[in-house]
């Protein structure tokens, strides 16, 4: 499979077009680069993610940027109903859930006004070409007192973790993806580059409660390297 390299980070629809080669590239190999390169704290993340979701059982919830299916799998054993989307193919092609799953843009998301309980998506915000649409789309699909809970990668707030983080991220975990994954080392160079993309956290905030989300909270998980945005339809 081709290399590609991706420098400076692309915008707009180009943005898009890298976004679905890098994950096609990465899938075969996706789960376990993530068990490694997070010791395996990825697992508590995402069970963190689905109790604060606090949505009761037989629940609708599209899980959004879904991978290879982990939140699926998690959602549907606690007992929701999840449908899983994502942009890539070959992601979905490796998936291991029996839910439905669909291939689709989730700034057009092919599903009715308010007919979802909630959303999930998880270490996908940074890669969407805009995030202002897709906090649109996520107020427009899910019904009032619905819930969101969106699982990121963040930077510690203290200043000696945050350096150690950003050597760990930026120089280890390339190196990583690189050994597991020698086709897709280019996307494991770029994903950690691609925090960039992410606004300011409060502006995030504001962003959603913009939109009509109320009770909106973000919780920094494992001293800071990872983030968990939750809100309400109002």
């Amino acid at each position: 499979m081709a290399r590609t390299e991706i420098e400076p980070l692309p915008t707009g629809d180009e943005k898009v077009a890298a976004v679905r080669s890098m994950f096609d590239a990465v899938a075969p190999r996706y789960d376990l680069v993530n068990r490694v390169m997070t010791f395996r704290m990825d697992v508590g993340w995402r069970k963190r993610t689905i109790r604060d979701l606090g949505l009761p059982h037989g629940s609708t919830v599209l899980d959004l940027a879904c991978g290879t299916g982990d939140f699926c799998r998690g959602l549907a054993g606690a007992g929701l109903r999840p449908v899983g989307m994502d942009l890539s193919y070959g992601m979905l092609a490796a998936a291991r859930t029996e839910v439905p799953l669909v291939q689709g843009d989730a700034l057009r998301l092919p599903v009715p006004d308010g007919s979802v309980d909630g959303v999930t998506c998880g270490f996908a915000l940074r890669n969407f070409k805009e995030l202002g649409p897709f906090f649109e789309e996520l107020a427009r699909v899910v019904r009032p007192a619905g819930r969101i809970a969106l699982l990121e990668v963040a930077e510690p707030a203290n200043p000696v973790l945050r350096w150690g983080h950003g050597i760990y991220f930026g120089k280890v975990v390339p190196r990583i993806g690189g050994l597991l994954s020698p086709d897709a080392a280019a996307a494991y160079r770029y994903l950690p580059k691609s925090v960039a993309y992410l606004p300011e956290p409060d502006a995030m905030l504001e962003m959603l409660a913009g939109v009509g989300f109320d009770r909106v909270d973000r919780q920094l998980l494992s001293t800071g390297i990872s983030q968990l945005i939750t809100a309400t339809r109002a």
